[in-house]
């Protein structure tokens, strides 16, 4: 069966344009001219990725990321007329997968769904990262899931290569290209700038199950699980696992 695939953008000849190749590569398409058109399509169908434009004119792409990430895990692309890193950043912060500049090839936008598409099947890499449990940590490969301190993180697919990549070996430092190269396996197209976004993400996360408050100045550094190595990398502390 064919993967449905939504995409949103207020303006109809990039659209059609890209539902046309998308088409083409043997996808089903709807597209949506409003951000909350596309929440109301998101939650009543069944789709293996959204295609979002950064300018809707009801609501920003990045707060319609942020609505999609409370209730779902859909692979996301954002499309822009903007190529800052730094919006880029934020784009990958909020769990997006992809983000592309306009303008661009609906071919290569069509081929990098395929490649979003695979990476989601069970034979993803992250699968092969050796299973870990710990006291703290429960890595469960299987279900791409892992708990911290006996609660289940809320994991973007990203987030948990990441992590299990760390746990795969506590105490080592991993470079940012060696993350990549474990974590995203389009890496040679990805900013090592991305594993940072992660691991803030990751940290925010493990402080929430920890109720740290990052404000209150006699809080413990050395509670965060993952240490930085700057200039080098990143790793899971002796004894944090």
């Amino acid at each position: 069966m064919p993967s449905n695939i939504l995409i949103v953008d207020d303006e109809p000849a990039i659209a059609d344009t890209l539902a046309y190749a998308l088409r083409t590569e043997g996808f089903t398409v709807r597209c949506c001219g409003l951000g909350r058109e596309a929440l109301a399509a998101l939650k009543t169908g069944d789709y293996a990725l959204a295609i979002l434009d950064v300018g809707l004119p009801d609501i920003n792409g990045f707060d319609l990321c942020r609505e999609l990430r409370r209730g779902s895990d859909v692979p996301v692309i954002f499309l822009t007329a903007r190529s800052d890193e730094v919006d880029r950043i934020v784009g990958l912060e909020l769990g997006a997968d992809d983000y592309v500049a306009k303008p661009f090839s609906p071919r290569e936008v069509a081929s990098r769904v395929r490649a979003i598409l695979r990476r989601a099947r069970p034979s993803t890499p992250a699968e092969s990262l050796v299973p870990v449990d710990t006291p703290r940590f429960v890595v469960d490969a299987e279900g791409a899931r892992i708990s911290y301190g006996g609660s289940w993180l809320s994991l973007t697919r990203y987030e948990y290569r990441l992590l299990a990549a760390l746990l795969e070996k506590p105490g080592r430092v991993l470079s940012r290209a060696r993350l990549m190269e474990m974590a995203w396996s389009d890496a040679e197209d990805s900013l090592e700038r991305t594993v940072d976004a992660h691991v803030k993400t990751l940290r925010a996360k493990l402080r929430a199950v920890r109720n740290d408050d990052p404000a209150d100045p006699a809080a413990d550094p050395a509670a965060d699980p993952i240490e930085t190595h700057r200039g080098i990398g990143y790793g899971i502390r002796n004894g944090a696992a």
